[in-house]
């Protein structure tokens, strides 16, 4: 469940890059010999919704189709708007047996269930049913379905009701009327995909977005980080911080990047699985920070989902993460391990900017 635009963090943490300085002197000693010339951009439509490229690389021009080649093979797999893709056979068996998956199927299947599973299934790679019923995955009219149609649906969106068999490289959705959308997690793999295809092949310096899910490989040419904006889900043009990032991703959710209105009521795209309605925890957006794109891609959305204390105890846990939340009560609040490289600040805005203590406590 998930949207296309960066409302993004920060990260430059000890966590993502500590224990790498020669790893990095490395990096930016190659980086020397690239000129403005190296410099190859590239714009894109796939997985519904725009991407951009920019990366510095003698070969940078093939490599942005290897890249694109490499979504597309993907968008193949996990598409649930593609008839034939391996994620719509999956639905169109559900409750009648199991279904051949590649590799890569099987393990973004597998991560959407761990995630689930970390967040108690905050994060809900079944929901789909409940997503279709309020018209977010469909090309009919977005509305408020019936409270009974809800409670007919939540049962077909238990995530434990998706088997995996990675011996066998199969999967079965065990009943019928269960289907699998994995908006909140595919670009997100994908991009972890892509970066390590492009550094494979000897890519030093990028930075590029799918749809809002931005990566960046290395620094820039110069040795400086690249700058990411947050944006500030009141007003789009303005941010609420600069985040400073090198070698990880960086992923927003928010409720005010797909909405309609109903009544005088505003329903945005991010459904509770527990509930079947628009979550309501008083987040307006969470960026998430890390190395490990697809459980960036994930988090962000669940943790938009447990709300701020949950998602401050589920972060204080793990070491693997950092976060930038915005609330509905006008406050900015970094993760400690955030705050070492945001800047805090906006255009033009009033809210009140804070730090979560990794040992209690703000700041």
């Amino acid at each position: 469940m998930k949207r296309n635009k960066l409302m993004a963090i920060l990260l430059c943490c000890t966590f993502v890059f500590g224990g790498c300085a020669e790893k990095r002197e490395e990096a930016r000693q190659m980086l020397t010999k690239y000129s403005d010339k190296d410099l190859h951009e590239m714009t894109t439509f796939a997985m519904d919704t725009v991407m951009q490229f920019t990366l510095y690389n003698e070969e940078g021009e093939q490599l942005l189709i290897d890249a694109e080649q490499e979504i597309r093979r993907l968008e193949r797999l996990f598409s649930v708007t593609i008839e034939d893709s391996e994620i719509s056979k999956l639905n169109q068996q559900a409750g009648e047996g199991e279904v051949s998956l590649s590799e890569d199927t099987i393990k973004v299947l597998k991560r959407g269930k761990e995630i689930g599973e970390l967040t108690n299934q905050a994060f809900d790679i079944a929901i789909s049913p409940i997503v279709k019923a309020w018209g977010f995955t469909t090309d009919g009219e977005k509305h408020v379905p019936s409270a009974d149609t809800l409670v007919t649906l939540l049962p077909l969106t238990n995530a434990e009701d998706l088997q995996l068999n990675e011996i066998d490289a199969t999967a079965q959705l065990l009943k019928k009327g269960m289907a699998v959308d994995l908006g909140g997690i595919a670009k997100g793999y994908t991009s972890d995909a892509v970066t390590a295809l492009l550094k494979e092949k000897g890519v030093v310096s990028g930075l590029f977005s799918l749809g809002g899910n931005i990566s960046a490989i290395g620094t820039k040419p110069d040795g400086t980080k690249w700058k990411i904006a947050i944006e500030n889900p009141l007003d789009t043009n303005d941010y609420v911080g600069l985040l400073e990032v090198e070698d990880c991703s960086v992923i927003t959710s928010g409720g005010y990047q797909r909405y309609f209105e109903e009544n005088g009521k505003r329903y945005h795209h991010i459904i509770d699985s527990k509930t079947g309605y628009p979550a309501e925890r008083g987040l307006l957006s969470v960026t998430i920070i890390s190395k490990d794109g697809a459980k960036a891609d994930g988090l962000s959305t669940a943790l938009f989902v447990m709300g701020l204390e949950d998602a401050v105890e589920l972060w204080r846990n793990s070491d693997d993460f950092e976060a930038v939340f915005v609330t509905t009560e006008g406050k900015v609040i970094a993760t400690e391990g955030a705050a070492t490289f945001f800047t805090f600040e906006g255009r033009d805005n009033d809210f009140i900017y804070e730090t979560v203590k990794r040992e209690g406590g703000v700041s």
